[in-house]
This record gives structure tokens, sequence and C-alpha cells, in this order.
């Protein structure tokens, strides 16, 4: 079954969603179930099961800069892990609420990319705007998986 806009949309939001539910879940119930949320957002919405995730987050950098394992993505997201001393937890940041705008996207079949803008609302009313990729693939089960996520700030000539 091929992919649709809506579908694309609705991955969008289900990942904003649970970043969402990873800072409200470390406010609850600090770090464990921080990273107890973190773990099922990994399972049910990345590609870990297909095989490498082509991840490169906004703030990770030298070696560690790419996070094709389901590891370096749960270190990335609420950090406390001491094979990346560097990350300190983009999930646990207090985030609010998502926007996205779609600058493009492309479907055929069963894989499908966006890229745009998703804007970050925190606790404080700080708004973070990063740009971002996402290329998903549905999996034997139908269930749409991100292959690829690639976050960075805007460039400022």
């Amino acid at each position: 079954m091929p992919i649709t806009s809506t579908e694309l949309a609705d991955a969008r939001q289900a990942w904003g969603d649970a970043l969402i539910a990873i800072s409200k879940a470390f406010e609850a119930d600090g770090i464990d179930g921080a990273r107890a949320v973190a773990e099922g957002v990994l399972d049910s919405a990345y590609g870990y099961n297909l095989g490498p995730v082509l991840f490169k987050p906004t703030l990770a950098s030298g070696d560690q800069t790419f996070r094709p394992t389901r590891e370096g993505a749960l270190s990335y997201f609420v950090g406390h892990d001491a094979e990346y001393p560097l990350d300190g937890g983009f999930g646990i940041k207090g985030w609010r609420s998502m926007t996205s705008e779609t600058a493009a996207e492309f479907i055929e079949g069963d894989v499908g990319m966006w890229m745009g803008w998703i804007s970050l609302t925190d606790k404080d009313g700080q708004v973070t705007k990063v740009d971002k990729s996402f290329g998903y693939k549905k999996d034997a089960d139908g269930v749409l998986r991100i292959v690829l996520h690639h976050s960075s700030l805007p460039y400022k000539p």
C-alpha cells in the first residue's frame, strides 16, 4: 500500500507528540521515566527493526555526529549515557508543542520523504526552529517507520 501525504503528516505529528511525552515523563518521573518513553518511541516510530537508521541529530558533532543505532538515538533524546558524553538529552528540554511547515515531499510506493521546518516550543514559551528531513518506509506490517532523520539549525549568513 503506497504512503500518502496524510500519513506523512500524521507521522510527523506523532513524532512531535512523542518528543513532548518524553519531556513530560522526565519532569514527572526523572530520567528512568523519560528513558522508558523514549525507548517506546524508538521502537514504534523508527525503523531500527529494518536496519540502520540514518539519523543526524541537530546537536551532535565529531565522531558521534551520526546515530545509526538505537542506542545512539536513545542517548541523543535522553542523555545520561557515558558512551555519549556530549548528549544533553534533546527530548528532556521541556517541550510543550510542535508545528511543522512543509517545503517539499516525495512519495514513491512504500517510501516517502519530507523536508521542511519544525518549530518546538518549550514550557517557557521559547521557540526553537530547525531544518528537518524525514525519510519513511512502510514495514511488512504496513507501519510507517522513520529510516532517515536529519536535523540542523538554520544557516545564518
